[in-house]
């Protein structure tokens, strides 16, 4: 265990923890099929916004891990809630893909280029010049600028590309408006996980790659939380940062035992 207290939910992050550009990451799958055979209750987190959890889930299915649709909470799902809850039935003008666009329509929001309460920015593969140039008038407008996550960049098998927070300081700096951002780091994306779960954050582990985004989000939330070096964040680099995972290991193999210890403890 990691301290006294019970673990009675688990949230983890997926690229870097589970899946490494669609390659699985050893151990992952097991752990999975740990939770999922004890019951113990879970959600996979992503700042991703292009797909919806069907489309992660065969996603994922295709690497050997099995994820409910139900246990995948994207920045899109986190996004479309929020915008629920501060302005019901409302409208948006949407730079992204189906991912962020279900969601929405799922709330009850209507897409629009007329007047909309918000402009919406997500990742997509296909940014437009017309689009980000909609966006911008929008905003000019009155339109309130939301995105998804602050994310500058993201790997693919050909490179580096930019992604949401990129093209957000492009219209920030357009517009001289800065965007609100709904997922990680901000804990607003661990407490809707959360919610879903109706778990609390002082009974739930929080798995992460990134000091800067998964584990600076999880204990603002007030969890505890365990980085692994699998992803972004090098081991030598975690004493740079001025605040600590509760607990580092190698690879979500490490992270076995734990869940082992907690359901042998139940």
């Amino acid at each position: 265990m990691i301290d006294e207290r019970p673990i009675n939910t688990w949230l983890t992050d997926m690229d870097g923890v589970l899946v490494r550009e669609e390659e699985p990451i050893p151990g992952a799958a097991e752990f999975l099929a740990r939770l999922t055979e004890a019951e113990v209750p879970f959600m996979v987190l992503t700042n991703n916004s292009i797909y919806t959890p069907r489309d992660l889930r065969v996603r994922l299915l295709r690497s050997g891990l099995d994820v409910p649709e139900k246990s995948i909470w994207t920045s899109a799902l986190a996004t479309a809630q929020f915008l629920a809850d501060q302005r019901p039935g409302g409208s948006a003008y949407v730079v992204g893909e189906a991912g962020l666009t279900t969601a929405l329509h799922a709330v009850g929001y209507v897409m629009t280029e007329n007047d909309p309460d918000y402009v919406v920015l997500g990742e997509t593969r296909t940014y437009s010049f017309e689009a980000i140039t909609r966006a911008i008038r929008l905003i000019e407008g009155g339109a309130r600028f939301i995105a998804t996550n602050p994310d500058p960049s993201g790997p693919s098998p050909q490179g580096t590309l930019p992604a949401t927070g990129s093209v957000a300081a492009l219209i920030s700096a357009a517009t001289n408006r800065a965007p609100y951002y709904v997922g990680k780091p901000n804990p607003l994306m661990m407490r809707s996980a959360l919610n879903q779960l109706e778990a609390h954050s002082e009974t739930t582990v929080m798995i992460g790659d990134r000091m800067d985004t998964d584990i600076i989000s999880g204990l603002e939330a007030g969890m505890r939380t365990i980085l692994v070096e699998t992803g972004s964040t090098r081991p030598e680099q975690v004493e740079t940062f001025p605040f600590r995972p509760t607990r580092a290991v190698a690879s979500i193999a490490d992270v076995l035992p734990l869940l082992e210890g907690q359901i042998d403890g139940q």
